[in-house]
């Protein structure tokens, strides 16, 4: 029995992390959620009857564990989300509100493990759409990661949600309006030649303390956020002032290109101790926006370790 159990539901652990991450925005609360699903799976089993899919089965649990969770705690943002950008390079602090949490990156690792769906899995985390998930109620958010990402039918999702087709229908409609008021931009896959140039920039840029080479990577609307505290800044000038900061000299900083987000980014290193990581949002014309996420613990869960290499 429990190996029939690990042989069927095993193959769907990471795209139900994935699909946790987008509703709760932490790899840590989608992590706990996907071993509570397991879990109750697992005390179902001898129960579960097979009137749907295995997989359908799953997903059902596992959304209603995120549902839980949700109900528990606010949004989780970023900082640009939560006031105006800074005048001025005073370092960011904390909010003011404890109940504020803040979003978290997920490595590419954790989540994708088929190539044939590597282009739409990294399509529904990037940054921006986390972030833009995290405004809809929960229930919202749900339907439409069921019904738009995951391409659920309404039956399916009104079962799994215990409600009705037409009310999967209509919260669905709610849901694309709200997203609708804030389109996101094209990104540049992190493979793309354009992107690998503007990541070689970022890098080199830290690496050798080449301030043009940042310049160059930088789109006139560019935006720093550092995630953690509510500071965040907006525009070339005043983002290049604040990497002029923190750049130091050359050989202070090691960066060791990785994928999070289904974006280029970096696991960050200062003065031979792990700093933190540094997702990038490439378009075709600069990058767009630099997410710091200074906590130097993350760099483990990308596979790095937490002193750099030897170059």
């Amino acid at each position: 029995m429990v190996s029939d159990f690990d042989s069927r539901t095993e193959p769907f652990r990471k795209e139900l992390l994935a699909h946790c991450y987008r509703m709760l925005a932490s790899v840590h609360e989608a992590e706990d959620a996907v071993q509570e699903t397991y879990l109750r799976a697992w005390r179902s089993w001898s129960g579960f009857e097979e009137r749907s899919s295995v997989r359908v089965w799953l997903y059902r649990i596992a959304t209603n564990v995120c549902l839980t969770a949700l109900e528990q705690r606010g949004r989780r943002a970023l900082p640009s989300g939560l006031g105006t950008p800074a005048s001025d390079l005073s370092p960011g602090s904390p909010p003011d509100d404890p109940s504020v949490l803040f979003m978290e990156p997920i490595a590419e690792s954790l989540v994708l493990d088929d190539p044939a769906t590597i282009v739409t899995t990294r399509e529904s985390l990037r940054l921006a759409l986390i972030a833009a998930l995290q405004y809809l109620p929960a229930k919202q958010r749900a339907v439409l990661i069921l019904r738009e990402v995951l391409a659920f039918p309404a039956a399916e999702v009104a079962t799994m949600l215990d409600t009705s087709v037409a009310a999967v229908k209509s919260t669905l409609q709610r849901a694309r309006a709200r997203l609708d008021e804030n389109p996101t931009e094209a990104i540049v896959e992190p493979d793309d030649p354009r992107a690998q140039a503007l990541l070689a920039d970022y890098v080199s840029g830290f690496e050798n303390a080449d301030m043009a080479a940042l310049e160059r990577a930088l789109r006139a609307d560019a935006a720093i956020e550092m995630v953690g505290t509510t500071a965040w800044f907006n525009g070339r000038v005043m983002c290049l002032q604040l990497l002029a900061s923190a750049v130091g000299s050359p050989g202070d900083w090691r960066m060791l290109p990785i994928v999070a987000n289904g974006q280029p980014a970096v696991g960050a290193y200062f003065k031979g101790e792990a700093y933190g990581i540094a997702v990038l949002t490439p378009t075709a014309t600069g990058l767009t926006h630099i997410h710091v996420f200074s906590t130097p613990s993350l760099v483990t869960h990308f596979g790095l370790p937490l002193t750099p290499p030897a170059p």
